[in-house]
């Protein structure tokens, strides 16, 4: 256990800043306090820079997700938490600042907000360093549950609370779910090490009772993900919290979610044929079933929808069902390019999807009615790019590159999953794959037309808010370069990936000499 230290100082990283944080948004003096935000950025840019300078892990079934799944999450988390800057305690702080009342402890969020925001990354980050079951389980946990509470106390509203409630019941129905199918696999195999897990399969083959394991973890795991048929609470817990948070949410759990599916998926091993791999078959037409109704439902119930939330929420639910079918496809053989790996281009779009969907909802957090409330209706945007110029195109970019409109960033992510389905002879899910992706070019649009031809709305004209010295804006500015910046440099962030999609466990003897060759060289010691 020691060894695996090595491998966990980001994870130590963030620890220390969360004990930190706490301790400082708890100060009676306000600027000690506003420090929090600030420290979290010193914290998050540690961890990324010992992660990417971190060793993969030889041992593992993916032995370089660690390295490149912890820069990604350090990355997003970093714009994640200057979007978040300001969303509790600004009426409060106001009120201090301004005489109305004295700083009570037992009435401030800002440490424990910022204190989950953290820990909900580290948890995040511990998944991609799980090595086995227990460890993959209590990880997601630690993502999930701060989240629950920072729904809660994003706004003093009610649909806050109700988002929250909803958004905890159904999470622990998830929770139950794949944790009896942790099990199950463990019945299954006599096994909660990944490692131990392949062996096991390796020698004795799938069994029934580890098959029903597999099947009931991928529905667990589909509520972090938003997958069907566990995605209901969607559009509800997005709607309900602030903007920002929703943007968290769009993310982390999300990200969660695949780290583990693509993980028990590696032990549990991609078979080889000819022309393609495969999953075990049971499992594999789980995945296809949840891939296609995902993305169709996501889609489907998009267009019926006037809040912007809501149609990111089913956006966010379609593509879940498009990074399956990565999942789908598998690792490819071993040293195999992008275009064949749709293990790296489920990671990669992980990326592409996290810039370009916080950019959307910065936006929304960015506009405020009179009565303080945040923008939603599809009418708020309306002409947003004649009025306010900087969000109407950051909204417009960020739009696009989700529809996948070459050349942005989206376009490249997606363009992944095709070519890796097509190399994995999944023809059949990538025809619904471009149906789908053509569905969503309607709501899409309405985001991109609607800012851009329309004419803005002549009352209740909206305020564009301000919080600190890193504004909102900013962060709506910085997604949209990023969809069109990051395509600058997207082929060593797609290299990184496909190293990072590298399984060691396949089916065959010629992907497995393969594999051992791999471990070889990664335990190499460097010049």
């Amino acid at each position: 256990m020691t060894d695996k230290l090595i491998y966990l100082w980001p994870e130590v990283t963030l620890f220390i800043t969360t004990c930190l944080v706490m301790v400082l948004g708890l100060s009676p003096q306000a600027e000690v306090r506003r420090l929090c935000a600030w420290v979290s950025a010193v914290g998050l840019t540690v961890a990324a820079g010992l992660a990417a300078n971190g060793e993969p892990d030889p041992n593992a079934l993916l032995p370089n997700i660690m390295p490149f799944a912890k820069v990604v999450i350090a990355a997003v988390g970093l714009l994640l938490l200057m979007l978040l800057a300001g969303t509790v305690d600004r009426e409060y702080e106001a009120d201090i600042e301004s005489g109305k009342t004295k700083f009570n402890p037992l009435r401030s969020n800002r440490a424990e907000f910022y204190s989950f925001f953290l820990f909900s990354l580290t948890g995040l980050m511990l998944c991609a360093s799980a090595e086995s079951l227990i460890w993959l389980f209590l990880a997601l946990e630690l993502t999930s549950l701060p989240t629950y509470i920072m729904v809660i106390i994003s706004t003093r509203g009610a649909k806050s609370q109700e988002a929250g409630v909803k958004y905890f019941f159904l999470g622990a129905l998830g929770a139950a779910f794949f944790l009896f199918g942790f099990s199950l696999i463990f019945g299954g195999t006599g096994a909660t090490h990944f490692d131990d897990i392949a062996d096991s399969i390796a020698a004795n083959g799938i069994n029934p009772i580890l098959t029903l394991g597999l099947l009931i973890s991928m529905i667990g795991l589909s509520f972090k993900i938003a997958a069907v048929p566990m995605h209901f609470y969607t559009a509800d817990v997005y709607q309900g919290a602030a903007s920002p948070v929703s943007a968290m949410l769009a993310f982390v759990p999300k990200t969660a979610g695949f780290i583990a599916i693509i993980t028990i998926c590696a032990a549990v091993g991609w078979n080889y044929g000819p022309n393609h791999t495969s999953l075990p078959e049971g499992l594999r037409l789980v995945l296809w079933i949840t891939a296609a109704l995902t993305m169709t439902v996501g889609n489907m119930l998009a267009l019926r929808q006037r809040s912007v939330k809501r149609i990111l929420a089913y956006s966010s639910i379609a593509h879940s069902g498009y990074m399956l079918v990565g999942v789908i496809a598998g690792p490819g053989p071993v040293g195999g390019s992008f275009t064949s790996n749709g293990l790296a281009a489920v990671l990669f779009y992980l990326l592409c999807y996290g810039f370009m969907n916080v950019g959307t909802f910065a936006v929304l957090a960015s506009l405020k009615h009179a009565d303080g409330s945040e923008a939603d209706d599809i009418d708020d945007i309306r002409g947003l790019c004649s009025t306010h110029p900087l969000l109407g195109w950051s909204m417009v970019l960020c739009a696009l590159s989700l529809l996948g409109m070459p050349p942005l960033l989206g376009f490249v992510g997606k363009l992944g999953l095709f070519t890796s389905a097509i190399s994995a002879g999944e023809y059949a899910i990538v025809i619904v794959l471009g149906l789908n992706s053509a569905i969503a070019a309607v709501y899409y649009l309405r985001l991109i037309v609607t800012p851009y031809l329309d004419k803005p709305a002549e009352q209740d004209v909206l305020r564009v808010e301000k919080v600190g010295i890193i504004t909102r804006p900013m962060v709506a500015v910085i997604s949209a370069a990023s969809v069109i910046g990051l395509v600058l440099v997207a082929q060593p962030l797609i290299e990184a990936s496909s190293r990072a999609g590298v399984a060691t466990r396949h089916g065959d003897v010629h992907a497995v000499e393969q594999a051992a060759a791999l471990r070889d060289d990664i335990n190499e010691p460097r010049p």
